[in-house]
């Protein structure tokens, strides 16, 4: 409403202020555009700078905007006007200039092999451009003497996790354990005005994108030069790790991308041009939920999950249809009263009872099955009024993708108070298990227990600790349910538990290599103080039920790597830091394990032995994991640091 009532106002300017400019375009342009986006078009208050976004469109592009209005984006419709005034404006808007002069041109541009491709320069050095075709798609080239070569990916990587297994593992290997240590920076894009991203870069046909809060930008994969930006205004009055401007990524399926805004909606972008297509609310933000995670492309189905858990709202998974953003299910992780499940909460936490979604998931196509990690009840340190298991918090829940149906689930932590979630990353495995081919789930779950399910069915069939230290369970019984500790509740004075609230390890990236066997995972050997605060829900507060800190005693940040069938670890690599880094795993058929070091070094180390053979400094706290590709036929790894996307590559011998 309030960005109708600015761009109203343009109809309010005189008469006389109309007569001047006898153009009939520009006269429409200032009664219906100029009081959200500038006299010149270079953006107002309310609207962003059109004078860069035009060159963009195709005429039919544009006048079906200015009729159509923009609802992703707030800008309303304009739908009386006729043919003639929209031809007119579409004419005026293509005069707009931004204001420092640099105008995006149209090219016509001879290639290597001969050809010709035509369309709107976006970005350009005397090394390289890239391109909007007329075809509508972003061509990437790059200068061979007067003419160009087309350049792009020849491996992607099409999600958050790589691969829908989860398992952050890639069967590239021109980067390997023999000469990984000649790898060296190749390029860096710095978003400006963010600190510690959380986000993977996806790549797909050559353009990388990367995310933080309610912006997204799409890069040159080969040299970071940004190709679009989109961004939106932060939403003011949240709360929790969205309003430090947390986003983890895109999905992307054609030629769409998909992201989550800090206020919980789910939005839809055209990949080639950034503009926006679809928008849906997934949950209302006065109520404390807010958007995170990376979503998951699932057939014709985008999947997201919500966040909010430490704050008192209600989880859910929920699908939406990726041409339209219609809502197809959804799932709520905690049963209203009186249904199935809500016998394993008894008292009035039930009505705000967290267990959100906020990690990506992985998917099963042989299975067709949706794998989701829930986050922790709450209020998280306080029982007292959720007394029971308070399902399905804790739990990896399998779902039908097209209908949202349970088909069956794992708790590994009931009755949380300690906010052990499990949105530790569900890595699927195909293995032999005691002689006989199982389709496996695996993973280092926060309360400091390794664990591996039977998928096909959720059963448990092995569990064992992985960290040095686990006191608030003495171990795990034959079903896999935690045999608890008596008096390891958080209390007023603040109680010592192990492992720290951080966790044994967290929702950064682990990884499964099936050439060496091995699953590798960042582990915290730390406990904490758990102490009790009494509160009630508020919209606009969080809703913990305490706080925490580390105990008064030595902590290590240890990458590990396990034997799945036995929970033996084969090999540790201990670093040195402030045991307070968020940095996750990748692993590769080369050979290597790339990881976020505790130091703020990007390191790599043997995959087999644990041989540390490569590091880089990057003096940033980790909050992200890497990832890899290959463009123009080179491999790149790249990573978030701090501000700043950097891709490694290797150096000359």
């Amino acid at each position: 409403m309030r960005v109708s009532v600015l761009c109203f106002a343009g109809l309010l300017m005189s008469p006389t202020a109309m007569a001047q400019n006898a153009d009939p375009g520009r006269q429409t342009f200032v009664t219906s555009c100029a009081g959200c986006h500038g006299t010149d078009g270079n953006g107002g208050e309310l609207g962003p700078n059109i004078a860069v976004r035009v060159p963009a469109r195709t005429d039919q592009e544009l006048a079906g905007v200015v009729r159509d209005g923009l609802p992703v984006a707030g800008m309303p419709a304009f739908a009386k006007l006729t043919d003639v005034e929209a031809t007119e404006l579409v004419r005026f808007l293509r005069t707009l200039r931004p204001g420092d002069g640099i105008a995006p041109t149209r090219a016509t541009l001879t290639l290597a092999d001969g050809g010709a491709l035509e369309g709107l320069v976006l970005n350009q050095t005397h090394a390289d451009l890239q391109l909007l075709g007329n075809d509508r798609r972003v061509h990437l080239l790059r200068k061979d003497g007067e003419r160009y070569r087309r350049v792009t990916s020849q491996a992607d990587w099409p999600s958050y996790n790589g691969q829908t297994d989860g398992s952050r593992y890639s069967t590239l290997t021109q980067i390997d354990k023999a000469n990984v240590s000649r790898m060296v920076p190749k390029w860096i894009f710095s978003l400006s005005k963010t600190s510690s991203l959380q986000v993977t870069p996806v790549v797909v046909q050559g353009v990388m994108y990367v995310t933080s809060a309610n912006e997204c930008y799409a890069l040159d994969a080969g040299n970071g030069r940004e190709i679009w930006h989109y961004q939106r205004p932060r939403t003011k009055g949240l709360i929790g790790a969205s309003a430090g401007g947390a986003n983890r990524g895109v999905a992307v399926a054609d030629d769409r991308i998909f992201m989550v805004t800090d206020h919980g909606h789910l939005i839809a972008l055209n990949r080639f041009t950034g503009a926006p297509v679809w928008e849906t609310e997934m949950a209302d933000w006065h109520q404390n939920y807010y958007g995170t995670g990376a979503p998951l492309i699932v057939g014709n189905l985008v999947i997201s999950g919500i966040s909010g858990g430490d704050d008192g709202v209600r989880g859910f998974l929920a699908a939406y249809e990726r041409s339209t953003g219609k809502e197809v299910w959804r799932f709520w992780t905690v049963p209203r009263p009186g249904e199935p499940g809500s016998e394993t909460w008894q008292g009035k936490a039930i009505e705000h009872p967290g267990a959100t979604t906020w990690m990506t998931g992985s998917y099963d196509p042989d299975l067709d099955t949706l794998y989701w990690p829930v986050g922790n009840p709450g209020p998280d340190m306080i029982g007292d009024d959720r007394r029971g298991d308070n399902l399905y918090s804790d739990s990896i829940i399998a779902l039908d993708p097209k209908t949202g149906r349970l088909r069956s689930y794992f708790q590994f932590t009931p009755h949380d108070i300690w906010d052990y979630d499990a949105q530790e990353p569900p890595v699927l495995v195909d293995a032999n298990w005691q002689g006989q081919p199982r389709k496996l789930l695996v993973q280092a779950n926060r309360n400091g227990f390794f664990y591996v399910l039977d998928r096909t069915n959720g059963k448990f069939l092995f569990g064992k600790q992985y960290v040095k230290n686990v006191t608030w369970a003495s171990g795990l019984t034959p079903e896999g349910r935690p045999i608890v500790v008596p008096g390891m509740e958080p209390t007023l004075e603040g109680t010592r538990v192990c492992p720290s609230l951080d966790g044994a390890s967290n929702w950064y990236s682990t990884s499964f290599n099936p050439v060496t066997g091995l699953y590798y995972a960042q582990t915290n050997d730390k406990c904490g103080l758990f102490t009790r605060t009494n509160m009630d829900w508020e919209a606009g507060k969080g809703f913990m039920g305490g706080s925490f800190g580390p105990a008064p005693e030595p902590a290590q940040r240890i990458l590990r790597a396990f034997d799945i069938h036995t929970g033996k670890i084969v090999w540790e690599l201990p670093q040195t830091g402030t045991v307070n880094s968020w940095g996750g795993v990748l692993s590769t058929a080369g050979g290597v394990v790339i990881f976020g070091e505790d130091s703020g070094a990007l390191m790599a180390a043997d995959a087999t032995t644990g041989k540390p053979l490569w590091s880089f400094q990057t003096s940033q706290l980790w909050k992200a994991s890497p990832m890899t590709y290959v463009f123009d036929n080179r491999q790149y790894v790249a990573v978030a640091s701090g501000p700043n996307i950097i891709a490694f590559g290797l150096g000359d011998k």
